[in-house]
């Protein structure tokens, strides 16, 4: 199958670079999979995409059967270039359509639910708090305010890791167990 890994950190020493996204690119590789990373911050001085970079984006989220993302969390959503990413290529008409319920109501219909999804987001905050004084929030946009729009509900996996920065090198090493499993559950789905 063909994978697309969308990494948004702009540190190559990241967890999230050095870490999740090296692991799913290896685990993927070892099984003889495809893949194609899209380093957002490495191809991306300014946000602004530009047509021939929406175009190679669009098409590589066609090409993709599986997508990967990987996000720090900052100001409790991802990073901007991620953000940018999702305002500039899921567009009305390629991502989701509005299908008209009454004369004023519509409700959008999702283009790219033939995809598989998988998110992760690192936080430097620790689950606690996150989870109850701020209700979970960067997730929750994340899933129903972007991905039900163009994936469909329920349809996308998204995983947390909790005070990255804070945790000892075992518990990373956990984390990124957890990653190489999930990966791992995504190939026997085929």
């Amino acid at each position: 199958m063909k994978n697309l890994i969308i990494i948004a950190h702009p540190d190559k020493r990241s967890f999230c670079y050095n870490g999740i996204q090296k692991t799913i690119n290896e685990t993927l590789k070892s099984n003889k999979e495809e893949v194609y990373t899209i380093d957002l911050y490495k191809e991306n001085i300014t946000f602004d995409f530009g047509k021939d970079k929406i175009k190679r984006y669009k098409d590589l989220i066609t090409w993709a059967d599986r997508i990967y993302f990987i996000s720090p969390v900052w100001w409790f959503r991802c990073t901007p270039a991620l953000e940018s990413f999702f305002d500039q290529i899921f567009t009305p008409g390629f991502a989701y359509k509005f299908t008209p319920i009454t004369k004023k109501y519509g409700y959008p219909t999702p283009l790219l639910k033939d995809k598989k999804v998988r998110t992760y987001l690192t936080h430097g905050a620790p689950a606690l708090p996150v989870l109850t004084l701020y209700l979970n929030s960067v997730k929750l946009r994340l899933v129903m305010g972007v991905y039900s729009f163009v994936f469909g509900w329920f349809r996308t996996k998204t995983r947390q890791f909790w005070s990255v920065p804070f945790v000892s090198q075992n518990d990373r090493l956990v984390y990124l167990e957890k990653v190489k499993q999930d990966v791992k559950n995504d190939l026997k789905k085929n």
